[in-house]
């Protein structure tokens, strides 16, 4: 049996047991990481380098420095607005997730979830009812919006990179609408899908408890890190290190603790912060960077970005519309990085040997790849972190309950992306 078919059964089974045995996502990735190295698939040399500590380290300080934020009661303040803001509980679902998608357009999505599950937690707390719709909200909108601009998702920074596009292109380039604004009417159709989903959650909610902020620091905090982040998408990738935004949210995380440490002297802020790091999710992504690394190394990712060009038969529109809904399909599964890492230079080979422009087929595979890992828990990082706080708050939720909510909102917002892509950039 050769590397790939090896590869490929190996990875089959990971997401067979990874979507099965929720309970033991992150032993399962690491044990079949541990497995590709075993078997020689993937090289004992390349296993640190496989696994995206920027992504690491950006959840872990965010992480840190969420647990300070929500020690000093902020997001059961916010909580509180919000539910003073909406009548019912079906619209402080749909607030939230608008609240999530406008700072994930600008932020990592990941650093997004982190930042405003809290206050969706302090909601559920505060009226007794369990978060996870919110959360799962929270989530999917997050992700959808990472295709929105330069900075929302590391895809799109690939793609920044790959066509040498700066922030400004994704509002407009050539004359034409960009990401920005198709991205954004995908999330108000996939928003009238939440609306549907509960519909019949009317009840009114009522809030008597008033949070007081008792410490306004970590607030300060969080936002620095949303502008430190922001200002680092404008630095060429060539002139910071790979790790720039977890360095920037770890050091935030620091300058909190310190703080608790030496002008405040409480070490038990300081531990509890470190506790509520979700070392489970930590650990499920490095394991899931590993084994994808090992089928990229394998040759999988190759061997689909050559069937893409096979079969394309020199039709614009069949292989717009194979890359969009196969990149659909595969990162409900796969991470899309190294996908979208791969399928770029291909992507550039097919438009300028049609000789058509290439930015129909960069904005589908965007599209496709980004809000494709929204049909599936384990498909984008937002939502592993997004269920790894519902983890840590005593719900475990099945794939089954999360694709109820995920995939109709995700198949409306990928038809309209789809047909938009089309008709303003064919």
């Amino acid at each position: 049996m050769d590397n790939m078919t090896l590869a490929l059964i190996l990875f089959a089974l990971t997401y067979i047991g990874l979507l099965v045995f929720a309970k033991y996502r992150a032993y399962i990735a690491l044990c079949s990481a541990a497995l590709f190295v075993v078997f020689g698939i993937m090289p004992l040399s390349k296993v640190f380098s496989a696994v995206d500590w920027n992504v690491i380290m950006m959840i872990a300080g965010t992480m840190g420095t969420v647990a300070l934020f929500i020690e000093s009661r902020m997001p059961a303040k916010l909580a509180d607005m919000i539910i003073d803001k909406t009548p019912n509980m079906k619209w402080t679902i749909v607030a939230l997730s608008l609240f999530a998608g406008v700072i994930s357009a600008f932020v990592d999505n990941v650093a997004t979830v982190l930042m405003v599950a809290p206050v969706a937690l302090g909601i559920a707390k505060k009226l007794k009812i369990s978060p996870v719709p919110s959360i799962i909200a929270i989530s999917i909108a997050s992700n959808l919006q990472g295709a929105a601009t330069l900075v929302g998702d590391t895809t799109s920074i690939l793609l920044g990179g790959a066509a040498n596009m700066n922030f400004l292109d994704f509002f407009f380039l050539n004359g034409k609408v960009g990401m920005f604004w198709i991205v954004q009417i995908a999330f108000i159709a996939a928003t009238f899908v939440l609306l549907f989903i509960f519909r019949k959650d009317n009840q009114p909610i009522k809030n008597d408890d008033r949070a007081e902020v008792s410490d306004y620091f970590p607030t300060w905090l969080l936002l620095g890190t949303i502008v430190l982040l922001i200002l680092a998408s404008f630095i060429p990738a060539d002139q910071k290190p790979e790790v720039t935004n977890g360095l920037i949210c770890m050091g935030i995380f620091v300058i909190g603790l310190l703080r608790q440490i030496i002008l405040k002297g409480n070490m038990d802020s300081v531990k509890n912060a470190l506790k509520e790091i979700d070392y489970f999710t930590l650990l499920l992504l490095s394991g899931l960077f590993i084994v994808i690394g090992a089928i990229t190394e394998a040759g999988v990712v190759d061997k689909i970005a050559e069937i893409f060009v096979s079969i394309s038969g020199g039709n614009l529109f069949a292989i717009y519309t194979l890359l969009l809904w196969a990149s659909v399909i595969l990162s409900a599964f796969i991470d899309n990085i190294p996908y979208v890492a791969t399928m770029l230079p291909v992507v550039t080979g097919i438009a300028t040997a049609m000789g058509v422009s290439p930015y129909l087929l960069y904005f589908g595979l965007l599209a496709g790849a980004t809000l494709g890992g929204n049909l599936t828990p384990i498909g984008a990082s937002a939502n592993i972190a997004g269920l790894g706080i519902l983890r840590k708050d005593g719900h475990e939720v099945s794939a089954g309950t999360f694709m109820k909510m995920s995939i109709p909102y995700t198949l409306i917002a990928v038809v309209t992306g789809y047909v938009l892509i089309w008709f303003i950039w064919a």
